[in-house]
């Protein structure tokens, strides 16, 4: 019950805090005007256009991490793949990091792959992604190093942020004590049982992690790579094209917006709700955006993107299990063929 309850704070506490963000942007908006655009001055065509685009990224992270994870010694269907991707999705937007670990427990159950190895194959992903997601912003630090400027000088909470989460006294004390600790009672957490289970978790985990290394088809895994986030980045820039006050902004705009909107993602809330639709209607503003119509651009891309990711990962976790009962029936039909 405590476990329950907990998650269940959590799961408000996150909540309050995105609905806070959110209220915080749109609390002083002309509601009768919004509800005016959004019936009368969107091409919603263009909309839908990048949920179709949303869903082939979709495809083509499932496609890579069934490469990440042969080399683990496995190759699971796709559509277990895809639907667990999904899953993953969808919890996020209940429990923010828990869709990397719904993902990984709904593949090992119908594939039967060890949950720890699969965490690592998910490490190793997000860690190319930071990657990618620092290429991208280095390239719009140097394509628009006057606006970044402006815009850590517009926002000052954002760079003071960084810095302490970097240089926090507390962290380098943490990290100090644990390495001291560790150190003088080595010996004696050697002998322990929990020790050695962490070792063999962390060993499964750096299996699942080197899968990188150990990928055989290297040309189609960075092909997914660079398309995931390209397709990610059009997936956003073709809204733009929805709105008229958008519509004339060129490509470099759309990456700034959507590298900028990528960070408002990393915050502790369902979806990112508030904090992706700040950053977004601050990037926007870079290019001469009225913040009336950067918040109304902010709420119709995230909102298209978070009812798609609703409604199939509520889809994907009804049909899981139909799915793979009647792979489970085939088997035991073929079984019993073949004992006759």
């Amino acid at each position: 019950m405590k476990k329950i309850a907990l998650k269940i704070l959590q799961f408000m506490a996150f909540f309050v805090l995105g609905a806070f963000i959110f209220w915080l942007i749109y609390k002083d908006q002309d509601i009768e005007r919004i509800k005016s655009v959004l019936k009368n001055d969107v091409n919603y065509w263009w909309v839908f256009v990048s949920l179709v685009i949303g869903l082939l990224s979709h495809i083509s992270r499932t496609l890579r991490w069934g490469l990440m994870i042969e080399p683990i010694g496995h190759k699971p269907r796709f559509i277990n793949t895809f639907l667990a991707v999904m899953v993953g999705y969808f919890m996020n937007m209940a429990f923010p990091r828990m869709g990397e670990v719904s993902r990984c427990g709904v593949l090992a159950r119908y594939e039967k792959i060890s949950f720890t190895k699969l965490v690592g194959t998910v490490v190793a992903e997000r860690l190319v992604d930071l990657i990618s997601l620092l290429i991208l912003l280095g390239i719009i630090i140097v394509a628009q190093f006057g606006k970044m400027i402006h815009f850590m000088r517009s926002n000052p909470e954002i760079q003071e942020k960084l810095f302490t989460a970097v240089s926090s006294p507390y962290l380098i004390i943490v990290v100090v004590t644990a390495a001291i600790l560790f150190f003088v009672f080595r010996k004696a957490l050697k002998g322990t049982s929990l020790f050695k289970r962490m070792v063999e978790i962390i060993k499964n985990f750096k299996e699942g992690f080197i899968s990188i290394r150990n990928i055989e088809q290297k040309g189609w895994f960075y092909f997914h790579s660079v398309s995931i986030w390209f397709l990610y980045y059009l997936m956003l820039y073709v809204v733009f094209f929805a709105f008229e006050f958008t519509s004339n902004l060129n490509p470099i705009a759309g990456l700034t917006t959507f590298v900028l909107a990528s960070f408002g993602m990393v915050a502790p809330v369902q979806g990112g709700i508030g904090a992706w639709h700040f950053m977004a209607k601050e990037a926007l503003s870079l290019y001469g955006v009225a913040n009336e119509n950067g918040i109304i651009f902010a709420f119709v891309a995230h909102t298209s993107m978070t009812v798609m990711i609703l409604l199939i990962g509520a889809i994907s976790v009804a049909v899981l299990p139909f799915i793979n009962g009647n792979k489970k029936t085939s088997e035991e039909a073929k079984a019993v063929a073949t004992s006759t």
